[in-house]
C-alpha cells in the first residue's frame, strides 16, 4: 500500500501540472472502487477550478473552487498525469479531464482507493476525523507515545499501525523506524520507556524524511504522477529482507508475522 512518503510524493509531483486549471468532465469505468462512486455527483465539478492539493495521513485532499475531492490510493493504486489524450488500460477506473485537453487519471488494479465528492471541508470527514497526529507535527512526540501506550499490551509495531495513534504510518516504514531505534517490534508497547518513545519518534521522522527525499518505495504498483519510481526501496535496511544478514551486525535477519502483518528485525540490535 503506498504509505506516507508515495503519498505526499504524488501530491508533490502532480500539484504543479494541475493547480489552476479547469475541470471538464469526471469520468468513471466502473461502479465502485472500495465505495460507490458517484458520477453525477463527482461531476458537480464541472467548470471548478483546482485550488491546491492536500495530504492528511494517507489521503489526497483536492480543493476546487466548488468544494473537495477525497481520494486514497488504496492497495496499489496511482495517479498519472497525461498532458494530452492517451487511451485508457484495463485498470484506470477514474479520469479528471481538464479543460486544456489533459487528465489526471487513478490506477487501481485492486480497486480498494475511493474517490469522493465533499461539499465542505474534507478534515471533519468520518475517514479523517479520528486519525493521530501526523509524524512531523509538534504533536507526536516520545511523550505523547508513552501516555498512550501506558497499560497497553498490544506489540509496538501495532501500535504504530494503528492510524488513530499516529496518521500516514504504514507497514515498510514501521518496520524500517523500529529498526533504526533498536526496538523489537514484538515488545509490547506498554513496556517501552519515555527515552526509548524519543529515539523512536525521530527514528519515524528520519525514516520518512530519506524517504521523501528519495521519492517515495518502489514496491508493485506504486509510481508518482509523472510515472517515475521512487528510489527508496534501494536503501530498506530490514523490510522485506528477511534471510539476510544485519546491516549493523551481520546476525540473520528475522521475518515473522503479528496480526497477519510481516516483520523484519534482528534479534541482536533490536530488544
Amino acid at each position: 500500500m503506498p504509505e506516507l512518503p508515495e503519498v505526499e510524493t504524488t501530491r508533490r509531483g502532480i500539484l504543479p501540472l494541475i493547480q489552476g486549471k479547469r475541470v471538464e468532465r469526471i469520468i468513471t469505468r466502473v461502479a465502485s472502487l472500495r465505495l460507490p462512486l458517484d458520477g453525477p455527483r463527482l461531476n458537480r465539478l464541472r467548470g471548478a477550478k483546482l485550488v491546491d492539493i492536500d495530504r492528511r495521513a494517507k489521503y489526497l485532499l483536492f480543493r476546487f473552487s466548488a468544494g473537495w475531492l477525497l481520494v486514497h490510493l488504496g492497495m496499489s493504486g496511482s495517479l498519472r498525469f497525461y498532458s494530452r489524450y492517451h487511451p485508457p488500460a484495463a485498470h484506470d477506473h477514474v479520469d479528471i479531464r481538464f479543460s486544456d485537453g489533459s487528465c489526471l487519471r487513478l490506477r487501481d488494479p485492486r480497486r480498494f482507493g475511493l474517490v469522493l465528492f465533499l461539499e465542505d471541508d474534507p478534515m471533519g470527514h468520518a475517514l479523517l476525523i479520528r486519525c493521530g497526529p501526523e509524524p512531523f507535527s509538534e504533536e507526536f512526540s516520545g511523550l505523547y507515545l508513552y501516555r498512550l501506550s501506558r497499560g497497553r499490551r498490544l506489540q509496538v509495531h501495532s501500535f504504530l499501525l494503528d492510524q488513530r495513534i499516529v496518521a500516514g504510518l504504514g507497514n515498510i516504514y514501521v518496520n524500517e523506524a523500529l529498526f533504526v531505534s533498536g526496538i523489537d517490534p514484538q515488545r509490547r508497547a506498554g513496556s517501552i520507556s519515555r527515552k526509548r518513545y524519543d529515539t523512536l519518534v525521530q527514528a519515524v521522522r528520519d525514516v520518512l524524511g530519506r524517504a521523501l527525499d528519495a521519492g517515495g518505495t518502489t514496491l508493485r504498483d506504486f509510481r508518482d504522477g509523472v510515472g517515475k519510481p521512487g528510489y527508496f526501496s534501494l536503501r530498506l535496511q530490514v523490510y522485506g529482507r528477511g534471510g539476510e544478514p544485519c546491516p549493523r551486525c551481520l546476525a540473520i535477519l528475522k521475518e515473522g508475522r503479528v496480526h497477519m502483518r510481516s516483520i523484519f528485525y534482528c534479534r541482536r540490535c533490536q530488544k
